[in-house]
């Protein structure tokens, strides 16, 4: 038998690249990140508008 090389699992692809697969998986891992940053961006703005009232700075 021969050996396979092995699977680069961090490799850069370009998009034509990827398969139907992996490109849904990437939409959904990516839609994931993006709810994560609109959950961190509402934190942020809720602080900020409790330290705006506090202080009376403006928004």
């Amino acid at each position: 038998m021969f050996e396979e090389e092995p699977i680069l699992t961090n490799r850069a692809q370009t998009l034509d690249q990827m398969s139907i697969e992996e490109l849904h998986e990437r939409i959904r891992v990516l839609r994931c990140r993006i709810e994560d940053c609109e959950v961190e961006i509402a934190k942020k703005e809720a602080q900020k508008s409790a330290a705006d009232a506090l202080f009376g700075g403006k928004s």
